[in-house]
Parts: structure tokens; sequence; C-alpha cells
């Protein structure tokens, strides 16, 4: 079988050895440019920090997104506060930038709390969407809601390659068109849908069915965060403008398996894995920032020891959880408690 066509561009302002590769400019002071960093480097220390509790049982099941950190952060740093993003399993990173407190997010994992306690509305975030592709059609739908109110807000929506196969995204594309919502369908193409490879799943970009539709589509360095940055702030530009829907295809890598259930050694060479960490997203953007005098080394320690000292302190929280009350298995089940419900309920609880 053949790989798939890459004739389509891709935007890349700062190359794998962190040299400017583009124009580099895009209307970030050393404030934001710093803080991009350190949004990374925090979510690489807490996404390790999962795999971890999901070892030591302290996780029911975790996907880990090492490898993408450039991808999320730089595009939810490009969000307005009035804003929504629709995240599949995968978006923690995108959680902590928009504010989700991380405990409050791990409690799905931990299985405390169905989608985490935390108020999507407060965060623009909305909650953990597992059936895959389904949060395309969500944001699309939040997107014509949002209009229809007079507010001057996009949603993004974030999915996978895998997802790209699935008949959400073709409804969800085909109906932001006709409609012209303001939305953007950012996919984070890292290769694998699960096992599937690229080859297995599509003969063209991904970017490019955005032509069928009707609307613009754009291929970029997912490691590159400063690109993704730039194409993302441009798509919300245009959402807010009113001139309609953009497909984003940010090409990445995930280092790790696919879930903390799943053996990515099985199907994947080693060396493959080694040319993608050899274009780590967080190394590269490092070295921009010093090459450039931005930061200095100080800088770099600084944000690591924090990210160390901010993780051990979620880790207490986390682990220190109570089990879900009993309860609320028979909660929200019906308006009404069921003759069955009931008694169900008193059997187990003792009470009525």
């Amino acid at each position: 079988m053949s790989e798939p066509r890459t004739d389509t561009p891709m935007l890349q302002l700062v190359a794998p050895d962190g040299t400017a590769a583009g124009d580099v400019d895009v209307g970030l002071g050393a404030e934001d440019l710093t803080g991009l960093l350190r949004h990374m480097v925090r979510a690489r220390r807490l996404d390790r920090e999962c795999m971890a509790l999901q070892r030591q049982g302290e996780l029911t099941v975790y996907p880990p997104f090492e490898g993408q950190e450039a991808a999320q952060v730089g595009s939810a740093f490009a969000l307005g506060p009035e804003d929504f993003a629709f995240p599949s399993f995968r978006e923690l990173a995108v959680a902590l930038v928009r504010g989700v407190d991380a405990v409050e997010y791990l409690e799905y994992h931990r299985g405390t709390w169905h989608g985490g306690p935390y108020d999507p509305n407060a965060h623009g975030f909305a909650p953990i969407c597992v059936p895959v592709a389904t949060q395309i059609v969500h944001g699309v739908g939040w997107a014509l809601g949002a209009r229809l109110d007079g507010r001057r807000a996009c949603s993004i929506s974030y999915f996978g390659d895998g997802s790209a196969s699935e008949g959400d995204f073709h409804e969800g594309a085909n109906l932001a068109a006709v409609f012209g919502a303001p939305t953007i369908l950012f996919c984070q193409n890292n290769g694998w849908a699960i096992s599937v490879p690229s080859r297995e799943q599509y003969a063209a970009p991904i970017a490019a069915r955005a032509a069928g539709y009707g609307f613009p589509g754009i291929r970029v360095d997912g490691n590159d965060v400063l690109a993704v940055y730039a194409v993302t702030k441009a798509a919300v530009e245009r959402a807010h403008a009113g001139v309609g829907p953009t497909l984003i295809e940010a090409m990445t890598y995930r280092v790790g398996p696919h879930t903390t259930a799943d053996d990515a050694t099985r199907y994947r060479d080693e060396a493959e894995v080694q040319v993608w960490r050899d274009r780590d997203p967080i190394e590269r953007f490092r070295r921009y920032l010093l090459g450039t005098g931005v930061i200095d080394e100080g800088t770099i320690a600084a944000f690591g020891a924090e990210a160390d000292e901010w993780v051990t302190e979620l880790r207490g929280r986390l682990t220190a959880l109570g089990a879900p009350p009993a309860a609320e298995v028979f909660d929200h089940v019906f308006s009404a408690p069921t003759a069955e419900i009931t008694r169900q309920r008193r059997e187990a609880l003792g009470d009525a």
C-alpha cells in the first residue's frame, strides 16, 4: 500500500534544530513566549506522572500525549476567553492552558467522576469525549448556537487522524461549511489510529479535504509551537470575523502508547519513534528561545523545578480522593426513580 501523498505544503517557522525556518514574528512578546515553554514543560511532567500513577493503580487507564505538547499548547494559547474547546480524551495540555484544575480533570481517569467535576463553561473546555469523533459535531453545534446568541466566539474541536476516518468528521465539516459556522477542526495527526498507520487510513492529506467542503485547510508542523499558534490564531480571527470554518492538520507524533492498555511495540518500530524523539517539540522551542536570548538556562531549570513541585502537590491531592458515593450509581438515572431502582438502592444502601 502506498504512503499518503505529501504534496500539500506544511507551515514551519522553527526547524527541529531550533533555528528560524520562516517569519517567527507571530505577535507574541517575551512573556508569552516563555509562557508557551512553561506550559509545555508542565504538561509533559504531568503526562509522565500520570503514566506512573496508572502503573501504580492510582488511575484506571490513561492516554499519554508526550510529543504532542506543541500542537496542544500552541493551539489552546491562540484561543480567546469566550472561545470553547471540545476535546477527545487526550487533550490534558489544552485543559491546563484553559485553566482547568488538573486534579478535577484527572478524576475522570481515577474513576471518581465521569468527565471530571470542573465547570466546562467557566473554562471554555467541554467534558472529555471518549466516543471517537463525536466531539467534532458537538463543537460545530456549539459554534452555530454561539452565533445565534450574538457572541463573538468560536469553537475548536480536537481529534486525531483516526477520527478523520469517521462519519462524524465529514458530517461536522459539511454542517460547518453549509452554515458558515465559526469553528476550527483541529486534527492532531500523530500517525497512528491506535495500531493503524496513516498509509492504511487515507491516500491524500487530511487538510486537503477542506477544499471539497468549501473552506480553507492548512497543514502545519505540529511540533513547532509557534507555527501551530500562528495558524490557529488566524483561524480564530477568521471565525470571529464571521468568515467561517477552518481545518488544521497538525503533523505530530505520540511517542508513547495509544493508552496505558496498549502495547505499541507490537505494531511500531522503535527506529520510527526515535526519528520523532529527535524532533521533540520542547527541545526545539527551548533551543530557539535560548538562541534568541529570550530565556537562559536558569529559566529552564526554574521551569523544571516548578513543574516537579507542582506535580508533587497534584499527586497528593489526587491520591487523597476518596471513592465516589455509592448512591451515585442510582442517582440521575431517571427523573423519578422507578420501583425497581428504589428496590435496588434499598438493598445496596439500606435506605429508601
